[in-house]
């Protein structure tokens, strides 16, 4: 550190190359980088472990199973930063790609990854279109994926890699939703193409905004082929590598750590247990979201960012037989299962939540992670033929929720009737395509409780600070800068900057950040390294 870096600070001030404020995943990522780069790092997490989003917890006390909490699949994290950091992380690939029930019908869509034929019989004058649409989606993701840990392109650069002015208009300059309506006619298939553009976004069918495309653009350019897949030991096992790289290359990790308040030449306070502590940095991440940041730094945050969604846990005694009878339960919950998602189904539950109210029926999203990695269950579980499954409800935007009290509050009986309510309907859409109640299947834990855990927009804001329980920390931006970009920086130029010098977005909140991917904290990291 040099002399000059935090010369400023109280004297008694403890004094570190980087303060990472934030333990999630980007955090680790960053600080396993900085920490083997030679700088004394420590990082700073509110709660009494590192991972943030991406953990694993036995959430059904006595039941053996460790369920991904809130994360819960692995698409955008990059072989590279896997290569650099050592980490042994494992994931499987889903046999199938999803299940589609048709609303009140006892059929559905299914569409196999591997058996191209099928795919063409199940979407009969589809198919060439559906093909076309997602040929077009891998051109993107071998393009730009491969640039999400470099430094920006240009948005004139980007056009000219994907090379195709066709796509580029179609995916970048015009609504996803109106290319999706014109590819295919077949109102569930539209709604499966359409339903990687609203996955934690609110918005319509045909979106003017362009919100959808950039969140259907970090759906479908993981890995360069859009495969999203399943991490072997849950998403705890992910964090557990990078908190392993973290901890090897010399990072100090500090937990029950709450940052009060950042300031923007690096000195920052948090409470340990009942005492305050000051650390002087010549560099401060902000592993935790913009917003937060902003709230830390005592300024008014750039944007209200409102997540709209619900997730759902479950541990069931098997799967559900399906309406459906040609259709095998572990095809159909072998990839994602989408419920009541048709085009038509998606414009009324839009119109429903932007109204005030919880769609009914609601869009579903549903993983059975058991099936690709029973490791997650323990031996007995596993004997009995138990599964877990987690349904991710669609169009459940924040402002339906009760307003909390304060920063973080999610307690009281509003609280808990919205949970309520949102389980409620998470149920009766489920059971609409189902041949038996999904409430039969359900195991209790140790204490005679159902195995169901619900957790709501406020419960994200209240557990992980994430502000108006946005999964991505605030809208998503494109991967890539405008023409007239300043790049005067390390930190412009690797898309993590803040309004102070000193002071990098490291988290998901970062450009090119959401997702479980580590790029956040690796290209804060990056630019970090580049200002040496």
């Amino acid at each position: 550190m040099s002399a000059a870096a935090g010369a400023s600070l109280p004297s008694g001030t403890e004094r570190k190359d980087v303060v990472i404020v934030g333990g999630g995943h980007n955090a680790l990522a960053a600080a396993a980088y900085l920490a083997q780069a030679g700088l004394s790092v420590v990082v700073l997490e509110r709660l009494d472990d590192v991972g943030g989003a991406a953990v694993s917890a036995e959430a059904f006390p006595g039941l053996g199973a460790r369920l991904s909490r809130y994360s819960y699949l692995v698409s955008l994290l990059p072989a590279s930063i896997v290569r650099d950091l050592r980490l042994d992380i494992r994931l499987a690939r889903r046999r199938w790609s999803s299940y589609t029930p048709r609303p009140g019908e006892r059929s559905g869509l299914l569409i196999d990854r591997v058996d191209a034929s099928a795919n063409a019989a199940a979407l009969g004058a589809d198919a060439a279109g559906w093909r076309a649409f997602y040929e077009d989606a891998e051109l993107l993701a071998r393009t730009l994926f491969p640039t999400l840990t470099s430094p920006l392109m240009t948005r004139s650069e980007a056009r000219r890699a994907i090379g195709d002015d066709r796509v580029w208009r179609d995916f970048i300059e015009e609504p996803v939703g109106r290319v999706v309506r014109d590819a295919i006619a077949d109102d569930v298939a539209r709604g499966v193409a359409l339903t990687d553009a609203l996955i934690g976004t609110f918005a319509p069918n045909i979106d003017d905004t362009l919100a959808t495309n950039r969140c259907f653009l970090y759906h479908v350019i993981g890995g360069g082929t859009g495969d999203w897949d399943v991490p072997i030991g849950g998403m705890g096992a992910v964090s557990g590598e990078l908190r392993r790289a973290a901890l090897l290359a010399g990072a100090e990790l500090r937990t029950n750590a709450e940052a009060v308040s950042v300031t923007p030449d690096g000195e920052v306070v948090y409470r340990d247990r009942d005492a305050e502590r000051r650390l002087g940095a010549r560099w401060v991440l902000a592993g935790c979201s913009p917003a937060e940041l902003a709230r830390l730094l005592g300024e008014a945050p750039a944007s209200a960012p409102e997540g709209a969604q619900v997730k759902v846990n479950l541990l069931l005694s098997r799967l559900p037989r399906l309406l459906d009878p040609a259709v095998d339960p572990r095809a159909a919950f072998g990839g994602t299962f989408h419920v009541n998602e048709s085009w038509a189904q998606f414009e009324a539950a839009f119109a429903t939540a932007s109204a005030g109210a919880i769609p009914d029926p609601l869009p579903l999203e549903i993983y059975c992670h058991s099936l690709a990695d029973p490791s997650i269950l323990s031996e007995d579980l596993r004997a009995t033929g138990a599964q877990t499954i987690t349904v991710f409800g669609l169009h459940v935007p924040h402002r339906l929720a009760p307003r909390a009290d304060e920063i973080g509050g999610a307690g009281g009986a509003d609280a808990a009737e919205y949970r309520a309510r949102l389980q409620e309907a998470v149920i009766r859409s489920l059971d609409a395509v189902l041949a038996e109640p999904i409430e039969s299947l359900i195991l209790e834990d140790a204490e005679g409780r159902p195995a169901i855990e619900t957790r709501t927009t406020l419960d994200l804001e209240h557990s992980l600070r994430l502000p108006g329980g946005n999964i991505f920390h605030g809208p998503l931006e494109w991967p890539f800068a405008d023409d007239d970009a300043a790049f005067d920086t390390p930190a412009d130029r690797w898309g993590v900057a803040t309004r102070h010098e000193r002071i990098l977005v490291a988290g998901a909140g970062a450009r090119r950040g959401g997702g479980v991917s580590a790029v956040g904290g690796h290209n804060a990291a990056m630019a970090v390294l580049e200002s040496l």
